[in-house]
């Protein structure tokens, strides 16, 4: 058997499991984070905008290129094609941690979990700072709910939940989003108990709620824009 690969259920946590395969880790990881922030890079909302209806969204309203700015501005059939954009991308920049944490290092399901982490990590990082877009891009908040949902379950269930019951009691999206990314740390700890984990959370997190600063501040001011299915003319 090769001593580099920890068969399920052998590595009593991560860090045995990664460090059984230290010298085979690197690769991956760069191939990994390269493949996810490109994947990141493609933001619906930008590339729609632009090429198809010749406008750029992030000149208008809130000047963010994401879905509810998108929405508000444009409208129309198009913003499923923006939807359907940045979910598809996070899956495959997820599905290409999974790949490579499975074959490329070691068949253990936290290397498995952390090679989703950290291909989530980079998709977003794409997603808000597109290299192809003048690292201007949008907060994150739907491919990282598809993130959320493609790492496990539970977590998407409260990253969700509370995004949904905020997002319609309030009609404050932002408000929701906030938590979305506060939550993420916190619910990684309770499902993984991992530390590596619980640092791409936070970061991860921490890049969400970071993006909505502005928003946050308007919420507690009480001057932020409340979602509505029409938009603005």
């Amino acid at each position: 058997m090769d001593p580099t690969i920890v068969p399920a259920g052998i590595a009593p946590d991560l860090t045995a499991a990664l460090a059984a395969a230290t010298h085979s880790v690197v690769l991956p990881a760069i191939l990994v984070a390269v493949i996810a922030y490109f994947c990141g890079c493609f933001n619906g909302a930008v590339i729609v905008s632009k090429y198809t209806l010749r406008d750029d969204v992030r000149k208008h309203g809130s000047g963010n290129a994401g879905l509810t700015n998108f929405h508000r501005t444009f409208g129309g059939p198009l913003t499923f094609v923006v939807i359907l954009t940045d979910v598809f991308k996070a899956i495959v920049a997820v599905w290409v941690g999974i790949l490579a944490a499975k074959y490329l290092i070691a068949d253990d399901s936290l290397v498995i979990a952390l090679g989703k982490y950290w291909a989530g990590t980079f998709c977003l990082l794409g997603h808000m700072f597109p290299c192809m877009f003048g690292f201007k891009g949008g907060k994150g908040i739907l491919s990282g709910g598809t993130i959320a949902i493609m790492i496990d379950w539970r977590i998407a269930l409260v990253v969700w939940g509370g995004f949904l019951v905020l997002a319609i009691l309030t009609k404050w999206v932002s408000l929701g989003s906030i938590w979305a990314g506060a939550s993420f740390p916190f619910v990684t700890w309770f499902v993984y108990h991992e530390w590596l984990l619980l640092v791409l959370a936070i970061f991860l997190g921490g890049l969400i709620v970071w993006k909505h600063r502005g928003n946050l501040k308007r919420i507690l001011s009480g001057t932020e824009s409340k979602f509505s299915l029409h938009h603005k003319k």
